[in-house]
């Protein structure tokens, strides 16, 4: 699994969502840093880290552990984001001795619907089944599929130059075969008792207040925060005040 750290101090993993990589929480990771020491990892299927046919939540949280271990880390807080923070989650539940605390970016641990990313699998398959040959040419290819200037440059940022010429960083097709999973919640009987930060975007729907009672019966020392004007990019819209909110709960418990 491929990571990278920054700074000294107790360890903070911070962990990022789909179709992302180790640099999507970089906003956050560099005040972090004064005071912790922060890896940032990429998850499987993304970046510059191994590619596998398979993608459970178990699994992913089973990665995760294993990198504590190569570095040596038996408890850590833990920052996720999107996809992130449901690895974050199921990982609080399956290890709950390795997490002293948890912090969910925008997600919920429930199942969502299917159809999110649709246009997105659309856009990056046409990019498969014809491959452009410059990042101008992909963003085009991608304007046909994707309507939102945001999303294409997000998903650009794993559009790189290798070996064997442009492509994506992030592997499309276990992606796509395992969104069921990437969508799906595995289980919602187990508990983290630890303390735990739910942060929502004001205007994202992925966090609604029919979830509360799910969230509470999962990790019943819940605190919620939301930032106001946000989407599901609240890290990245108001990260002064996404950055607070993080820091202030990690140093004092929330």
């Amino acid at each position: 699994m491929n990571f990278k750290q920054q700074g000294q101090g107790p360890a903070v993993v911070l962990i990022h969502g789909l179709f992302g990589s180790l640099d999507n929480l970089g906003l956050l990771a560099r005040p972090l840093s004064e005071q912790y020491r922060v890896i940032s990892l990429d998850l499987r299927n993304h970046g510059a880290s191994f590619h596998s046919g398979e993608m459970s939540y178990p699994q992913q949280a089973a990665d995760v552990i294993a990198l504590l271990d190569h570095l040596a880390l038996d408890r850590v807080a833990i920052v996720g984001h999107s996809m992130g923070g449901k690895v974050a989650m199921q990982l609080a539940k399956q290890a709950p001795e390795r997490v002293s605390k948890l912090v969910v970016a925008d997600i919920a641990p429930v199942a969502y619907p299917h159809a999110r990313h649709k246009n997105v699998f659309a856009g990056l398959n046409a990019t498969l089944a014809n491959p452009p040959q410059s990042r101008s040419e992909a963003e085009a290819m991608l304007a046909q599929y994707i309507e939102i200037p945001g999303v294409r440059q997000f998903l650009l940022k794993s559009f790189a130059k290798g070996e064997a010429g442009w492509g994506w960083r992030f592997n499309v097709p276990a992606l796509e075969h395992n969104y069921a999973n990437i969508m799906g919640w595995p289980d919602n009987q187990t508990r983290f008792e630890g303390p735990t930060l739910f942060i929502k975007g004001g205007d994202s729907d992925y966090v609604l207040p029919a979830y509360t009672d799910t969230v509470m019966a999962q990790f019943p020392a819940a605190k919620a925060r939301v930032i106001a004007g946000t989407g599901h990019w609240l890290h990245a819209e108001k990260p002064l005040l996404f950055n607070k909110l993080v820091v202030d709960f990690l140093s004092t418990g929330g």
